[in-house]
């Protein structure tokens, strides 16, 4: 699989990540053998997050206990977790950020973490209270690098007026079927189309400009948890019908097609499989090293329903 670049950390990541929140239903044979399969096909980064698995670091736990990695064995791959989402609120504040995170560290079995996602952004959140945590963190080799979850440009900007650490990650729910930070684009200038709004920022290409490496979550759904589209041919009849014939041309599986059609962005974009089926990773990940021409991406694009001017 190829890898690429984590923004500018210098750290090399494969271009799918394995999201481990459903891990909790798997036994320990289970993980194990999801975590050899995306091993064996170059995956090397693992997503989690605080709140994964029914009960606060569940997942990360379990992924803990389950591999019980060796010292060489954490050094070979990318862990990264997610802090800020508690039942019925946000919470960036400083205590919250130290406090979830050495929870996180003790669940995984691990010193440190690669890479921390503040997640769902804090409305209240003072960018003051942020530095101070990524601060300690840092100094103390807890968090080595830190990103975002779901946040908007402007919204990283002002985490920026105080965060001295780069914030080279974000995490974004994007597919085919749910593109509106890419499509918005594509309809500029087009009054009256819904299409036409932009709803984030021009995220996609703030991120470009600021070396900001984004990662989408949901590759397979539409809307917001509406559904899957694959095979979905109620709603999404013209989009599975290029699919299948994308796949049988390509030898792969429409999941496949799905994450190539991500991949294919040139913002380096990562796709997020939250799988727990080591044969449905192996035949989805595929998907990265496909590179769609420019004529398959916008016939996928348009068979998702969006439109060209």
């Amino acid at each position: 699989m190829k890898n690429i670049q984590l923004s500018t950390s210098g750290v090399s990541v494969s271009s799918v990540v394995l999201g481990l929140m459903r891990i909790n239903t798997l036994d320990d044979s289970g993980i194990k053998a999801l975590y050899s399969a995306a091993r064996e096909i170059g995956i090397n980064i693992f997503d989690h997050a605080d709140i994964y698995g029914g009960a606060p670091h569940r997942c990360e736990a379990r992924f803990g206990d389950a591999l019980r990695l060796t010292a060489d064995e954490r050094d070979q791959i990318v862990i990264q977790s997610k802090c800020g989402i508690r039942p019925g609120y946000f919470d960036f504040s400083k205590e919250h950020i130290l406090a979830s995170v050495d929870r996180s560290l003790k669940a995984l079995r691990s010193d440190y973490l690669d890479v921390l996602l503040l997640h769902r952004p804090d409305a209240l959140v003072e960018p003051e209270e942020v530095a101070e945590a990524f601060d300690k963190l840092h100094a103390a080799g807890k968090i080595r690098h830190f990103g975002v979850s779901n946040h908007t440009p402007g919204q990283i900007d002002l985490l920026k007026t105080a965060v001295t650490q780069p914030i080279i990650a974000n995490q974004i729910q994007l597919s085919v079927a749910h593109a509106p930070s890419i499509a918005f684009g594509v309809a500029a200038n087009m009054g009256g189309s819904e299409q036409s709004i932009d709803r984030d920022g021009e995220l996609v290409n703030y991120s470009r400009i600021n070396s900001i490496t984004l990662q989408a979550w949901s590759p397979f759904q539409h809307g917001f948890f509406e559904g899957i589209f694959l095979g979905d041919r109620e709603n999404y009849l013209e989009l599975n019908k290029v699919l299948d014939q994308l796949a049988e041309t390509y030898g792969a599986t429409p999941a496949a097609i799905a994450v190539a059609w991500i991949a294919r962005h040139p913002a380096k974009i990562q796709t997020v499989l939250g799988t727990t089926n080591p044969q449905r990773l192996r035949d989805s990940a595929i998907g990265a090293d496909i590179e769609l021409s420019r004529e398959e991406w916008y016939r996928m694009f348009k068979a998702a329903g969006y439109q060209l001017p």
